[in-house]
């Protein structure tokens, strides 16, 4: 597969420490080249690159943001600590609203941060606001066991 350098990402395998070069958008569950375990999927997208991005096999948690928002790096962390542990369930789609506001506009993003969780193209729930990690965790696992029940 060929993809622009700026639609590729580099993660690094949990299990094995090896650098891994992972697009934006591709369809399955994405694996270490070395050690073959579940890599994080958690990619920033842009206006350009956002609908190929959500468009995944896995449940997708979009994380709409700005670099000006406070509670948004609060946030930010807790996500991506979540998209590490559930490597192989769960994708992560960082989204700059200020770089992608016709996007937002169609997500409705009123306030930030906003936690959207897509399955199979459809909302399944969303959150706002800067929710401690036990409260964010314990959101993402129920929706993640909605999506898995259909």
């Amino acid at each position: 597969m060929s993809a622009p350098d700026a639609a590729v990402a580099t993660v690094v395998c949990d299990h094995c420490g090896r650098r891994n070069r992972l697009p934006v958008a591709a369809r399955g569950v994405p694996r270490c080249g070395n050690c073959h375990n579940p890599l994080p999927w958690i990619v920033d997208a842009d206006a350009t690159t956002f609908d190929a991005a959500i468009d995944a096999d896995m449940p997708v948690l979009v994380d709409f943001w700005a670099a000006w928002c406070a509670p948004c790096r609060m946030v930010s962390p807790l996500v991506e600590r979540i998209g590490h542990a559930d490597a192989g369930r769960l994708k992560v789609v960082k989204l700059d609203v200020d770089g992608a506001p016709d996007i937002a506009a169609r997500y409705d993003v009123q306030g930030i941060p906003l936690l959207l969780l897509l399955h199979q193209g459809r909302e399944l729930d969303r959150l706002v606001g800067a929710a401690p990690e036990a409260r964010l965790r314990a959101w993402v696992d129920s929706q993640l066991a909605a999506a898995a029940q259909g």
